[in-house]
């Protein structure tokens, strides 16, 4: 694969890509001070602070509910890893320097000052053993968004430089060079050659036109190349005018995940730019759950503006597709249960969208014990699956999954999502488990009823 740099030696040979195991973990960023590391996330809190994060900070009734949502507390009993612990730096900050008795816990020291060593303790449980998968939110009492007070919580981890190595090494690679995993233009161009000559189907790439403008994940370019042959596939069949843009395909943002709003905002605004440029009326995001948050729900806060454009996932695309009688399909044999991830269901509000696609193949579907908004996450959302030193705990909140899986008694699994996918592909080695998961997307093309389309 061409234009590969090593600068953050790329780890292919495992089951979920990441960086390599680096020999000496270096897990801050800069030739900072404490002090300037207090200041600097201190500094990043405030900015995003406004009445909804004070309410939030004001309201916690120390129920635990949120423990009894989170994978990796219930997994491993240990009280840090509470989701509402997870942001109590931060809370502790705006209590002793803003919160309505600021002046009462400084006076009487009840909340002491924020530490540097404070932050480079927090930092494994913000980011290894957080998925941002919005569990704890969805259940707690008082509103409280957990999930989105982590997020907070990064951007100011990342203002003080202090991002696991892998997590930081990938999204630099992001914003460096357009991919968190070397799929660069150049790499996207070779791909799109390769699969249309080995597969023989067009894949459309750089039109200056066009309705539709799809977006990738690099895991798919990378590891799961067959999900693009199974996009064009379904485009070609519901006679879609489509195209692929190297100037904005990659729609993964480790900017997002990595707490960095400069990035994040830099990668949204390539694909908002390429869109634009190709008079798109529809942007499809693709089988990645974070891509759906950062574009279509925090998109045109970036852009300034109202899109251009509708914003849609692949899944909501095909359920589109169907309901409008664009895709003719064959039912499906077997029984099929569905991994709905978080960020697109619970987080994005897509729950229902695989489950009509799953009704348009006539399948007989098995879900899973707590399915839908209320599902597990797979436990490698928001980078965790990135993390090297997070595996321990990433696979031990997985064996909530095989047990989801195995009371379904299923005989095919799949979702939407090629980063749940890396997560089970692990997790399935780890275990020596023998189920496999799927893409839906792909699951649809090869039951069109075009046999010419599913031959390819």
């Amino acid at each position: 694969m061409s234009e590969l740099d090593t600068k953050h030696p790329l780890d292919f040979d495992a089951p979920r890509f990441s960086i390599k195991q680096p020999a000496v973990r270096s897990d801050e960023q800069g030739h900072l001070s404490d002090t300037e590391r207090v200041e600097r996330a201190m500094k990043a809190f405030a900015r995003d602070m406004n009445s909804t994060v004070a309410a939030y900070l004001e309201s916690c009734v120390h129920c635990g509910q949120c423990a009894q949502a989170c994978h990796f507390y219930v997994t491993s009993q240990d009280p840090r890893h509470t989701p509402i612990w997870k942001i109590e730096p931060f809370k502790q900050a705006w209590k002793r320097e803003a919160g309505p008795f600021a002046w009462l816990t400084r006076t009487f020291n009840l909340k002491p000052a924020v530490t540097a060593d404070q932050l480079r303790e927090w930092q494994e449980l913000l980011y290894d053993s957080c998925t941002m998968c919005g569990r704890c939110s969805m259940v707690c009492p008082m509103g409280i968004d957990i999930a989105a007070l982590v997020g907070l919580a990064r951007h100011a981890m990342f203002e003080a430089g202090l991002i696991p190595h892998e997590l930081w090494a990938v999204a630099e690679r992001a914003e460096r060079e357009g991919s968190p995993l070397g799929a660069t233009p150049a790499v996207l161009k070779e791909r799109v050659e390769w699969l249309e000559d080995e597969h023989e189907v067009e894949i459309p790439l750089d039109k200056p036109t066009a309705e539709v403008m799809v977006t990738l994940s690099s895991i798919e370019i990378m590891k799961y190349p067959v999900s693009i042959v199974a996009l064009a596939r379904v485009m070609k069949h519901a006679g879609y005018d489509w195209t692929l843009r190297s100037d904005g395909y990659e729609a993964t943002n480790f900017g997002l995940l990595s707490g960095n709003l400069e990035w994040q905002k830099d990668l949204s605004l390539r694909l908002i730019r390429a869109a634009v440029a190709c008079q798109a009326k529809l942007l499809v995001l693709p089988e990645c759950g974070h891509a759906y948050g950062a574009l279509r729900w925090q998109g045109a806060n970036m852009y300034g503006q109202p899109l251009p454009f509708e914003v849609l996932h692949i899944t909501e695309f095909l359920a589109r597709a169907m309901r409008e009688g664009k895709l003719q399909t064959q039912g499906m044999k077997g029984s099929v249960t569905y991994h709905d991830p978080c960020q697109v269901s619970r987080r994005g509000g897509a729950t229902q969208a695989a489950r009509e696609v799953l009704a348009g193949l006539r399948a007989d579907l098995r879900e899973m014990p707590q399915a839908g908004d209320a599902n597990w996450c797979c436990g490698g959302g928001g980078g965790v699956v990135t993390l090297h030193r997070a595996d321990e705990h990433r696979r031990r909140a997985f064996s909530i999954k095989v047990k989801q899986v195995e009371q379904t008694g299923a005989d095919q699994l799949v979702t939407s999502c090629s980063n749940c996918r890396l997560s089970f592909d692990d997790g399935q080695a780890h275990y020596h488990w023998d189920r496999k998961m799927g893409s839906l997307l792909e699951t649809v093309a090869e039951h069109l009823q075009d046999a010419s389309a599913a031959r390819g």
